[in-house]
């Protein structure tokens, strides 16, 4: 029952964030209008916008104009919601828990609006980095490790950082996301994070020239590869850690 919840939750805050990386790339409020057609503006009633369940419902398609709705739309809603099911299952009912569901939503909202648009936003990474902060003041309340933290996100914004400055090829906005993604984790995920980040990146990269939809000039978001790199740190972070020092350290 309580998985079911969660996947529920999950579902509702995907919807809202299909709502924010239509909008802020736009530079539109979140908020006011409220959701409407974009083709034919008509304002969507509430018994429309059910995750999922309305797009099946109306077959993919506007109920006034029949224009055809993405199918990224629920797609979205659906990863979240298993994501937030996995959180659950690996943390259970914890402030873990809820602190990873703000992340992961994060990491969703700017990793996809990186992939559609190839910039990442003032408001989203603020909006991250606060509600970072207002885990670690949790933390501090309740006596945990706080300089893990402090650390992490000093690390992994850094470390791109000086990427950038020396070599370039990124963007500002892959820093200033590893830096809220290290304010989240830690130091020891954040390296990982590190790693794992540029690897997916490289392969994707080299995946799609070989498959000639880049070229070597074409710029590519890394910030998706980033996001997809936390979440497997977060849920099996620890694993490959121990993993790596049990087996590979020395060899």
């Amino acid at each position: 029952m309580i998985e079911l919840i969660v996947f529920l939750l999950g579902l509702s805050i995907g919807s809202f964030l299909n709502v924010c990386i239509y909008r802020i790339p736009r530079g539109e409020s979140i908020s006011f209008p409220p959701s409407h057609c974009t083709n034919c503006n008509k304002s969507i009633k509430a018994y429309d916008l059910v995750p999922v369940v309305s797009y099946i419902f109306l077959k993919g398609r506007c109920r006034y104009c029949g224009e055809k709705i993405s199918i990224k739309y629920p797609l979205i809603e659906l990863i979240t919601g298993i994501v937030f099911v996995v959180i659950y299952i690996k943390y259970g009912l914890t402030i873990e828990c809820l602190k990873f569901f703000f992340l992961v939503s994060f990491l969703i909202l700017v990793g996809i609006i990186d992939y559609n648009s190839m910039d990442v936003y003032a408001v989203t990474i603020h909006s991250a980095l606060i509600c970072g902060l207002f885990f670690l003041g949790v933390n501090m309340y309740m006596n945990l490790p706080v300089k893990t933290y402090i650390i992490g996100a000093i690390i992994g914004g850094g470390v791109i950082a000086i990427i950038i400055i020396l070599f370039g090829g990124m963007g500002w906005g892959d820093a200033e996301m590893c830096a809220f993604c290290g304010l989240y984790i830690g130091v020891k995920l954040t390296l990982l994070m590190l790693f794992l980040s540029v690897n997916i990146g490289a392969i994707v990269a080299v995946t799609n020239i070989l498959l000639k939809r880049k070229t070597r000039k074409d710029p590519m978001p890394l910030c998706p590869s980033i996001a997809f790199g936390t979440f497997i740190c977060i849920i099996w972070g620890e694993k490959i850690l121990t993993w790596y020092f049990n087996n590979l350290l020395f060899f």
